[in-house]
């Protein structure tokens, strides 16, 4: 187990809904990954890039829902600024996505 901590460490944490709207690739990313453009409803469209090519097709991502990190600073990767930070379980050299088992309004927080 990690380091604990206290409940107002993890309120300081904004997870949010989003739709992804755009997959491609990131040729210049040292691992592979993928570029992916991001509804986040209110708070807007974000992007980032994420290392899930070998669970996941570009076409099998777009519209897909997921949980995202949006109150980090932005992260220069290559030539590419990313926004947020998607979540996922990880499995060796494999990433699960997180999402909602319903659909959900883009941008509802999670807590």
């Amino acid at each position: 187990m990690s380091n604990t901590i206290q409940f107002e460490d993890f309120v300081k944490v904004d997870i949010r809904v989003g739709t992804i709207l755009e997959v491609n690739d990131f040729p210049e990313a040292r691992k592979p990954a993928y570029q992916l453009t991001i509804d986040f409803g209110h708070l807007g469209i974000r992007k980032t890039s994420a290392q899930i090519t070998t669970l996941y097709k570009k076409e099998t991502l777009l519209s897909k829902q997921v949980l995202a990190v949006v109150n980090f600073p932005k992260k220069q990767i290559a030539k590419f600024m990313s926004e947020c930070l998607i979540l996922g379980a990880v499995d060796g050299k494999d990433v699960i996505l997180l999402n909602p088992e319903n659909k959900v309004k883009n941008g509802r927080a999670v807590s």
